[in-house]
């Protein structure tokens, strides 16, 4: 049984040192360049384009590229990501979906 609760012990806090290590942010330099993408066809006029992201690999970021999505909710409009510049360097800020306000403004 002791020896039972020390390895769960241990599993949580591993797992809990794993979670805290995977929130940290990523700075770089020097952006990445990113490869020239050629736009498919729409595959409905809902669906938006999404611009260029940015995906954390390692110490640096991997272009994910761009693509066709739909909203996840009516009246949604697409955030594009960007680079946030910092003393530690810049930080890529993905973008997202937000809400238009009942007037059509942007939130």
């Amino acid at each position: 049984m002791k020896k039972n609760l020390i390895k769960l012990l241990f599993i949580t806090v591993v797992l809990f040192s794993i979670s805290f290590s995977a929130a940290a942010q990523i700075y770089v330099h020097v952006r990445p360049t990113f490869p020239v993408i050629v736009r498919p066809p729409q595959p409905s006029r809902v669906h938006i384009w999404v611009n260029e992201e940015w995906e954390p690999n390692g110490q640096s970021y991997r272009y994910s590229g761009g693509h066709w999505e739909a909203p996840s909710r009516p009246g949604y409009y697409r955030r594009p990501g960007h680079w946030k510049r910092s003393r530690q360097g810049q930080m890529w800020v993905p973008g997202n979906w937000a809400k238009r306000s009942y007037r059509g403004k942007r939130h």
